[in-house]
């Protein structure tokens, strides 16, 4: 069966506890679909508490089981409904993807009295300060656990900067500490060093540290028997730190744990390779460049060459190490790095994630189910999002799970129209896929003289019209003004 992950959240997912109940109720009418496995949001306890969508991450143990940040259940639920929702999955052979969030912490518990030295926010390698103290929240004693599961307390000697000084300005200062006087190495040098993010970042040159990190991956695969994992910011964590961390969990668990990083590099393809191969393959990653096409294609509408929506991509070039998808919580409207692919080219787009052999798609959970949410706009005013359904997403999930089969041809000589065939295998009937961004179409292209003489019918309904194969195996297929149609064979 054809792998394809779902994105089981975005940025403004409802609270009160209802995600891990929804993805529970759902799991029958996702295997419906096709969907192999979900990636579910951060599930442990953040600082922001139940309103937290977990990127803030506080305590990596406590999965909604104890009172910590205001709150025993995190914004999805509990522990216990978390791990009810990842059993009901199981039942419809389903497999959890888990967000990992190992580039810092936030919300400690105590403050610390340390050194530090500033640094130029722009450029992370140019130090602007002399040597001075300060006192940050970098100990985490988290009280509400009271050594349940692990016994470890973070202190300042587990970080390499913060952005909070008590009494003092919001700025990015640097920890002297013995495990290093600067940052760690990174593979670009994007703002000097890009080793800071956020909160407080931690220093993954500390053998305590790994050891404990490696010791909580162990431990929530125990807790969860989770399939893959999903590495959040990689491109701010020292690469060396992932090659050692999922070699260990593999290890461990004795399971060849699937990985994908979120390395964010929109059109910049040779940073995405140079960063598979500094961490040898171990994992693979989001196809941020494709993405970036899509946003393009989407925008350009007409005037935008098809022919080259693959080009400068992970998928085309490394497809074996490539997670396709359409957008994300990070692209969605509202966020720092909104880019989202425009509506009309959406099916379009998940046609070309989901019925071609390259890459793994992921789904995004709007595009199933469709978001509503207000928040404020870069000039700080409230703006209020809708998120449709995806026009025939259903339909295209369908078609991947039951016809995405077999040798694939394609037929991409026009800037304004794709087509592709996929021949089917013993066990599955193919498809033809026809999308246009420009015109209405109709594209000959070549079932095989399997198919000869068969009936072919539009999965989407764009068309009411039938195609039959002709004599030498071929097909007339044709596709609306900017759209995409699927020809499936009538049984």
């Amino acid at each position: 069966m054809n792998e394809t992950m779902i994105q089981f959240f975005h940025w403004y997912s409802e609270g009160d506890g209802k995600l891990w109940k929804q993805a529970q109720n759902d799991a029958e009418y996702l295997a419906g679909l096709g969907i192999t496995s979900v990636w579910f949001p951060p599930a442990y306890k953040a600082a922001g508490g139940k309103d937290s969508t977990g990127y803030d991450t506080y305590d990596l143990y406590d999965l909604g089981e104890f009172d910590q940040k205001g709150t025993v259940a995190t914004k999805y639920g509990t522990r216990e409904e978390y791990l009810k929702a990842i059993s009901a999955l199981k039942e419809h052979n389903i497999k959890t993807i888990v967000d990992i969030v190992l580039n810092h912490k936030g919300g400690g518990d105590e403050l610390e009295t340390f050194k530090v030295v500033k640094v130029d926010e722009n450029d992370r390698e140019k130090i602007i300060s002399d040597e001075f103290e300060i006192q940050s929240y970098t100990k985490f004693t988290f009280p509400g656990r009271n050594k349940k599961y692990s016994d470890f307390e973070w202190n300042f000697t587990c970080f390499t900067g913060v952005d909070y000084a008590e009494g003092m300005d919001s700025h990015i200062y640097m920890i002297k500490s013995e495990y290093g006087d600067s940052w760690e190495e990174m593979i670009d040098d994007e703002k000097g060093n890009y080793d800071y993010l956020m909160f407080n970042d931690i220093e993954h040159r500390n053998p305590f540290v790994r050891e404990e990190l490696n010791k909580w991956g162990k431990w929530y695969f125990d807790q969860t028997e989770f399939y893959g994992v999903r590495l959040d910011a990689v491109k701010h964590i020292s690469y060396e730190f992932y090659k050692e961390w999922l070699t260990m969990l593999r290890s461990n668990t004795g399971q060849n744990i699937f990985a994908v990083g979120e390395y964010w590099a929109p059109g910049r393809l040779p940073l995405l390779q140079k960063y598979i191969a500094a961490t040898e393959g171990c994992m693979s990653l989001f196809d941020s460049s494709l993405h970036h096409n899509f946003h393009t294609a989407s925008n350009e509408g007409g005037s935008y060459d098809l022919r080259r929506i693959f080009d400068e991509t992970l998928t085309q070039e490394d497809p074996l190490h490539s997670v396709t998808l359409v957008d994300n919580h990070d692209t969605q409207p509202l966020q720092d790095l909104e880019a989202p692919v425009e509506e009309w080219f959406k099916p379009l787009a998940y046609a070309l994630i989901l019925l071609r052999i390259d890459g793994y798609p992921c789904i995004f959970y709007p595009d199933l189910y469709g978001a509503h949410y207000v928040d404020k706009d870069k000039e700080g005013s409230d703006q209020e999002i809708f998120l449709n359904k995806v026009d025939g997403i259903e339909e295209l999930l369908k078609a991947r799970k039951d016809h995405a089969y077999g040798e694939q041809r394609d037929y991409f000589e026009d800037a304004n129209c794709l087509g592709w065939v996929r021949l089917g295998d013993e066990e599955h009937s193919g498809c033809a896929v026809v999308l246009s961004n420009k015109n209405a179409y109709e594209k000959p292209m070549e079932m095989g003289e399997r198919y000869i003489g068969k009936t072919f019918y539009d999965a989407l309904g764009r068309s009411e019209d039938k195609v039959t194969i002709d004599e030498n195996g071929w097909g007339n297929f044709p596709v609306p003004a900017g759209n995409v149609s699927v020809w499936l064979e009538e049984q």
